[in-house]
């Protein structure tokens, strides 16, 4: 959050100007004062310290700042979304091509894919040379995450866009 102008509520505050020169510690009137005749903005840097640090920044110039900070936090927080595709070992070929044109549209617009492969018995070999066939074929848009894990009654890779 941003605290600017007014809404600092400290008595006094340690000034930095435009061009970050130290400007000690002054009055909160006389920082938005100064503010006022540079026509720029106070801004708030960091609540726990005493007196409270600001600084002066051009009008307008802090909140551009903020929006993209926020911004980019938004983008980088969370796990990537992965969507999970089931497929058999028993695929007929046009099964297998729509699922793959489905993969592929998803890791183009840099969405992540894992192909399950619910294995029975001896299907283990034939689920893994599946799933080496699927890499292969999306690896213009693809790379591996995880390697092939063959384990139980599923086969299973992760593919992340490139």
């Amino acid at each position: 959050m941003l605290i600017m102008n007014e809404k600092i509520k400290a008595r006094e505050v340690e000034l930095t100007g435009l061009n970050g020169e130290s400007l000690g510690i002054v009055t909160r009137e006389e920082a938005l004062a100064l503010a006022k005749s540079h026509k720029a903005d106070l801004v708030c840097t960091s609540l726990f310290s005493s007196p409270p640090p600001c600084k002066l920044v051009s009008r307008g110039q802090a909140k551009q700042v903020a929006a993209k900070e926020k911004k980019g936090h938004n983008e980088t927080s969370g796990p990537i979304k992965v969507k999970e595709f089931r497929l058999s070992v028993h695929i007929e070929e046009h099964d297998y091509d729509t699922k793959l044109s489905q993969m592929h549209k998803l890791l183009a617009a840099d969405k992540a894919v894992q192909p399950v492969i619910r294995i029975q018995g001896k299907e283990g070999e034939a689920a893994r040379k599946l799933l080496e066939r699927l890499v292969h074929d999306l690896a213009e848009v693809g790379k591996k995450e995880t390697g092939i894990q063959v384990s139980g009654k599923l086969a299973t890779v992760k593919l992340l866009p490139i």
